[in-house]
């Protein structure tokens, strides 16, 4: 099945097909780096590492690319602020950048590119662009002419008229038209710069990623993404720039995720409830953030809050054991015995493969993809709950083969890459740690009940049943007896 991916440039889903057989060429635009990160910007690096993981699991190479833009109005300001370097300040926070993916559990793209090793080929296509018309020089500044450039918003769904009458232009700006941005700029005293035509400046924004995503991918590739805040006027500018400098495609498909919010509202400090990456890691394991966020659309709004990430955990806890489970079962069973697993579930667990990829594939709805998951978990655990003693052979064979799908798929969204028993084992070593009971009670409890049954004395096991069931301890009865017991995750 061919995957369908929205593309923002024409605000539909449309078939995707690479302009080079088989290699996708993928350019994502990565921090400034001047701060920690922030959860906003682990959805957007949790988003393309999964579909960079979806495509080469289609069979695709990729060639991912995500920058760092380490020179910057906001970083001159921060390293002014700290008396430091450009340099040092922004090697620091992309240092911690990469600490922070680590901890995340993200695959590293296969370049990083920064804006200062790639002066010389940022200088060369403002050389060109003022050769064509299309930028113009004022007291060593270079300006883009957007009145020139013919599809100037078409990205974005703007009209550059619209635009123009709502844009104020300031007192010392020398711009032919407001809506005029900045390819290169002159360097104030104390800034650091770097030699040019026009003197001693340093790159604006946009045209950073127009040289390193067309150095690296070449002058027209197949997908470029971010979040949707640059929209306008970052890539809107990069399509502008790029085209005019060419006179071709700059970019095939543009992917843009949806905003993250804190209990409804934007993050901002002044509300304190600005979270960075490392902050939200100190409350929450890695995989439990992913599944939070993979749990809606990666176009949706996400919204977090401490009962979405209770939820994720929940959930994820029940994928482990579920795992857990299947993996303490026989290694091998009865080969005449009849299989517990009826035709519904069978198929459930038989079909995954093909229903996770034809949601995955729908513009990889990674939401959808999960709930494919829970469903086989679903009829893996009615299958395991109605196995006699002496299982058949197909259906341990069959569960088997469940939880190596689930492990499997799960991984192309970065899940479910502990080993399940050991997980479920230090969770409930965990939660019991923290409970008012200790196991000497629970095993004087259990005597007590077994005690109950043999003389048929049913309310009192029930009662120890009941008391146990409300410190999180869960007991299983054979003919027996109550032969074990396990923390309730």
């Amino acid at each position: 099945m061919t995957v369908s991916i929205y593309n923002t440039k024409s605000g539909k889903k449309e078939p995707f097909s690479p302009l080079e057989k088989g290699h996708i060429k993928l350019y994502v635009c990565g921090i400034t780096a001047y701060d920690y990160c922030h959860i906003g910007h682990a959805r957007s690096t949790l988003v393309f590492d999964m579909i960079v993981r979806y495509l080469r699991y289609k069979g695709f190479k990729v060639t991912y690319v995500r920058n760092f833009t380490d020179i910057d109005d906001k970083i001159i300001k921060r390293a002014q602020e700290q008396h430091t370097t450009t340099e040092e300040l922004a090697n620091r926070f992309i240092n911690a950048f990469h600490e922070d993916m680590e901890s995340l559990g993200n695959q590293h793209p296969d370049l990083e590119p920064k804006a200062t090793e790639n002066i010389p080929e940022i200088i060369s296509i403002i050389t060109d662009l003022i050769h064509k018309g299309y930028a113009y020089e004022v007291s060593g500044d270079v300006y883009f002419k957007v009145e020139k450039f013919a599809g100037y918003g078409s990205l974005s769904g703007r009209n550059l008229e619209d635009m123009m009458a709502g844009a104020r232009i300031s007192i010392n700006e020398q711009k032919v038209n407001p809506m005029d941005f900045a390819l290169w700029k002159s360097s104030k005293p104390g800034e650091p710069t770097w030699d040019s035509p026009w003197g001693p400046g340093r790159p604006g924004w946009h045209i950073e990623c127009s040289a390193m995503s067309r150095k690296f991918l070449g002058e027209s590739f197949d997908i470029h993404g971010g979040g949707k805040d640059l929209i306008f006027p970052h890539h809107e500018n990069e399509i502008a720039q790029s085209e005019a400098s060419t006179g071709k495609p700059f970019v095939g498909t543009w992917i843009h995720h949806g905003f993250v919010t804190i209990k409804d509202e934007k993050m901002s400090k002044s509300l304190g409830n600005f979270l960075t990456i490392r902050e939200i890691l100190e409350q929450y394991p890695a995989e439990v953030l992913r599944f939070f966020v993979f749990s809606s659309h990666y176009r949706t709004p996400l919204d977090f809050s401490e009962t979405a990430m209770k939820d994720a955990q929940t959930g994820l806890d029940r994928l482990y054991t579920c795992l857990a489970e299947v993996a303490k079962l026989p290694e091998h069973g009865d080969p005449g015995q009849n299989p517990a697993a009826g035709k519904k579930n069978a198929n459930k667990i038989n079909s995954l493969v093909d229903r996770f990829v034809s949601a995955m594939d729908n513009d990889f709805n990674s939401a959808q993809a999960l709930g494919h998951i829970f469903e086989v978990v679903k009829s893996m655990n009615a299958i395991r709950q109605t196995l006699p003693a002496a299982p058949a052979e197909s259906d341990l064979a069959l569960l088997r083969s469940g939880a190596k799908t689930i492990t499997e798929l799960a991984g192309i969204m970065g899940l479910l890459q502990h080993d399940p028993v050991a997980y479920i084992k230090t969770k409930q070593e965990k939660i019991l740690s923290h409970l008012a009971i200790d196991p000497r009670t629970i095993e004087s409890l259990l005597r007590d009940r077994t005690a109950a049954r043999d003389e048929k004395n049913w309310s009192r096991a029930d009662e120890i049943r009941d008391e146990l069931l409300k410190n999180n301890i869960e007991i299983k009865d054979e003919a027996d007896g109550t032969t074990s017991w396990q923390v309730k995750i």
